[in-house]
């Protein structure tokens, strides 16, 4: 009796374990069958399924990609062709965040339930448009390229969320891919598009975030005056400026970007306050942009003494931080608090005209950062720089409030940052440039933003 008794439950046991597994299965097959379908070794996805793809446009209906008679063909310009590569992507699957990645199933008329069974004349592909500027998008490129800059470039729309403008280098041909061989770092990064999917350390940009927590927090910050004379020992170690600064207060530390202001309101707001307010500002949290997540940008003082408390404040130390999520703060700023969410696909439409449907469009207003009186003590701080730190013909014709940032890296090299917005009423631009070993921001990240800014212009002037 006892035998059979085991033998029972040992069988009713069995019956669970084959009726679990056979749930998780039906669970992880709804749940990811798409993007099983997109692995590189389905080739009927991956590269033949886009000889009959749908097109991809940019913002003004110029083609980046589409398929003519079984192939899929690019956009004539190769300037273009490299310039939105990590938007539009390659035949393979190799840039994971790009829209014929990412959105592969929409473009070959892929169904969970049909897969590619139904006859090509009844399967529904479709055509998407991006939110991009393809012309602006290569002017930026050529800037990088010119000088032989890596890194990242994004300039968005402030007020609706359109990126017009998005470029990461290196970057390469569609038609012809790299041949990367063991040891060349040429193309190291190449496939990673550094605006959605890199952090760096922020160098000096960060000192926006610093600022705004001691605005907040530490009753007439923006007017106290801080004694810098070019180095300060802090926690037992040596924070130091360029050069000695004298008497300033906030907004010509802010101009000055002076390490030793910020890094003394760091540690007298302490690791909680500095924590939590790098959080209310993004860091350490989660973004998508339709399908895409963004890299988070980093910020952990938990276990930091004095001294890395106090380079933490100035971008240093264990932070990173995402160009896009650096252009979504500077959003924030213009918009008295709140940021808009970014987005990149304007609209995915069935080439039977079955309507449209809106595919990654954000837009909407984030969570607020700060305070509105915060946000405008800051613009005008970032106002001042550029006017009178910088000069206003930095930046052209238009009037920009803005900070740099020059941020050591661990190789003992230096990224060159700049990050702000537009603060002209007709043209609502945020935007972030990060080079790679670029040195000063002011010299090797400006000139690509003011380039950028230029060309996204038109996009939201309306000419």
């Amino acid at each position: 009796m006892k035998k059979v008794l085991t033998r029972s439950l040992l069988t009713w046991f069995l019956a669970l374990a084959f009726f679990a597994g056979l749930g998780y299965f039906v669970v992880r097959l709804v749940t990811n069958a798409n993007e099983w379908a997109q692995l590189p070794m389905n080739a009927h996805l991956s590269a033949n399924g886009l000889a009959r793809a749908g097109a991809i446009y940019d913002r003004n209906g110029v083609i980046l990609a589409e398929s003519v008679e079984g192939e899929r063909l690019y956009n004539e310009d190769e300037r273009i062709r490299r310039a939105v590569l990590h938007s539009v992507g390659d035949d393979s699957t190799s840039i994971a965040t790009s829209v014929q990645s990412m959105y592969r199933n929409e473009l070959v008329g892929y169904s969970f339930l049909l897969g590619l069974g139904l006859p090509e004349s009844f399967r529904s592909t479709e055509d998407i448009t991006l939110t991009i500027d393809a012309e602006a998008c290569a002017k930026v490129y050529d800037a990088m390229a010119a000088n032989d800059y890596k890194g990242a470039a994004v300039v968005y729309n402030y007020k609706t969320g359109e990126i017009i403008c998005k470029v990461s280098t290196p970057t390469y041909d569609p038609y012809s891919p790299p041949e990367i061989a063991e040891g060349d770092d040429t193309w190291e990064g190449v496939y990673l598009d550094k605006v959605i999917s890199a952090s760096y350390p922020p160098g000096s940009t960060f000192k926006l975030i610093t600022a705004a927590a001691a605005i907040e927090m530490i009753n007439d910050s923006p007017d106290r005056y801080l004694y810098c004379e070019g180095s300060s020992i802090i926690g037992g170690e040596y924070v130091t400026c360029v050069e000695p600064h004298n008497e300033i207060d906030m907004t010509m530390a802010m101009a000055d970007s002076c390490n030793i202001y910020f890094a003394e309101l760091a540690v007298e707001l302490g690791a909680p306050t500095m924590e939590s307010y790098a959080e209310r500002f993004g860091f350490n949290q989660s973004f998508s942009m339709g399908n895409i997540d963004i890299k988070k940008s980093f910020y952990d003082v938990k276990k930091a003494d004095d001294a890395g408390l106090a380079w933490s404040g100035v971008g240093q130390y264990t932070d990173m931080a995402n160009p896009l999520h650096m252009a979504m703060i500077c959003s924030a700023i213009a918009n008295g608090g709140s940021p808009t969410m970014p987005y990149m696909i304007k609209d995915v439409s069935s080439i039977f005209n079955i309507g449209s449907l809106t595919a990654g469009k954000s837009g909407q207003s984030g969570r607020d950062m700060m305070k509105s009186s915060t946000a405008n003590k800051l613009s005008d701080m970032m106002r001042t720089t550029v006017r009178d730190h910088y000069g206003d013909s930095t930046f052209g014709e238009f009037h920009v409030a803005a900070k740099t940032g020059t941020a050591e890296v661990g190789d003992g090299t230096e990224d060159g940052w700049v990050v702000g917005f537009v603060t002209d009423e007709d043209c609502p631009l945020a935007f972030a440039v990060c080079i790679e070993n670029g040195g000063f921001g002011i010299s090797s990240a400006v000139p690509i933003a003011r380039t950028a800014i230029e060309a996204s212009a038109p996009a939201v002037r309306g000419y």
